[in-house]
């Protein structure tokens, strides 16, 4: 991928895009945010090899398509799964799907699971891509975070991982935790870019309903403060312009040649096999996600069906409500298509246009005030056709 990462070029041919998603869901602890579907292992002892095996039974029942353009290994902490594990993973993936040219292998892995031994083994695997869950590069960030690892072995990662040859790092940043300054967030920006990334993401910390945050702060924890993330925000984006670093999505930035496929085409209405726990994808015109529970999605697997814990199709107005919704978040912004009409007489959409929050030009439309993107979602949520 050679265009500009914020080109027009890019984001619509990435809705042509085919990917994989592979959940897998262990972690070493919870941290206290986190509600994606993800198994403790501090909480018990779970049969991760029992689990890998479902995996394949389910991805067997995956029917195959045209080459997949991005793999992408998520959770929970797949640098946590033991290369042997991975291996069986990536055999079972390419004798079922074939793989485009220059197809995205991209693993998520945690600093304290970087090794030089572990970097090479997913070299050698053939990832393309690591994503670093960094979080931050200041300790006591990282401890109200509850993160496992330092700041310095953050740093180091980032290093081995480039050392042992991986194509593309990108670094995950999360800014506005209370206890963060802006000298801390000025500090963590100065060595992110110190690390010259390929690729940068970045998102405010949000509180999950269900999750431990939310209940530290029922129980009269400091909140994240909004007008402080907008600030963090805008410091992000003026320090990693200066880096080289290309805005493409509302939280991401790369180097041209590093936008991240797969994301890419979920932002494009691309269509995505998943498969795991409680993952979600969208083929067909169907979205669908599986069961969180890993007794109920192990039971489901083995006794051969997929562990749908719902799907859904939608009407075309949903989906196009939709494919707006998801475009809206790209730099490039998304062509106004069948909704037009709607976008350029609804009373709302025409407050944004006349705030200068969104321009529609060109049968396009752009959010130009990032930061608002939500509002603007909102607005065209509630569009009528």
């Amino acid at each position: 991928m050679t265009a500009a990462p914020d080109s027009v070029e890019v984001a619509e041919g990435a809705a042509g895009y085919r990917s994989l998603y592979v959940h897998l869901p262990f972690c070493r602890r919870r941290c206290p945010y986190c509600d994606f579907a993800v198994v403790a292992l501090d909480e018990g002892a779970p049969d991760v090899s029992a689990y890998t095996s479902s995996l394949l039974r389910e991805l067997a029942m995956v029917e195959p398509w045209e080459a997949l353009d991005a793999v992408n290994l998520g959770g929970g902490t797949p640098s946590a799964t033991s290369s042997a594990e991975l291996a069986l993973l990536l055999d079972a993936v390419e004798a079922r799907f074939e793989l485009a040219a220059g197809a995205e292998i991209s693993l998520e892995a945690n600093p304290e699971d970087v090794t030089e031994t572990a970097a090479a083994a997913w070299v050698e695997l053939g990832f393309t891509r690591v994503s670093l869950g960094v979080q931050s590069f200041d300790d006591v960030v990282l401890g109200a975070l509850g993160r496992a690892h330092s700041a310095r072995q953050a740093a180091d990662a980032v290093r081995t991982l480039r050392g042992a040859g991986v194509a593309s790092v990108n670094i995950d940043l999360i800014f506005g935790t209370p206890v963060e300054t802006a000298d801390s967030w000025d500090r963590t920006l100065d060595v992110a870019m110190e690390q010259e990334p390929d690729h940068l993401s970045a998102y405010a910390l949000t509180v999950e309903r269900g999750t431990e945050l939310s209940r530290q702060i029922a129980d009269g924890a400091p909140a994240p403060d909004s007008d402080i993330q907008a600030d963090r925000y805008e410091m992000l984006c003026v320090r990693a312009g200066d880096a080289g670093l290309v805005r493409y999505e509302v939280s991401n930035f790369a180097r041209p040649g590093h936008t991240c496929r797969y994301n890419l085409g979920t932002w494009a209405g691309g269509e995505y096999e998943a498969v795991g726990l409680g993952a979600h994808g969208h083929r067909d015109g169907v979205r669908y996600r599986n069961v969180r529970r890993l007794d109920v999605y192990r039971s489901r697997v083995d006794e051969g069906e997929r562990p749908r814990a719902g799907a859904d199709s939608g009407g075309a107005d949903d989906v196009e409500r939709e494919r707006l919704m998801l475009g809206l978040r790209r730099v490039a912004g998304v062509a106004t298509g069948r909704a037009d009409r709607a976008l350029r007489t609804d009373a709302a959409i025409r407050r944004l246009v006349d705030a200068g929050v969104v321009a529609i030009d060109d049968d396009r439309m752009r959010v130009r005030e990032p930061l608002l993107t939500d509002e603007v979602t909102r607005a065209v949520l509630a569009l009528q056709f």
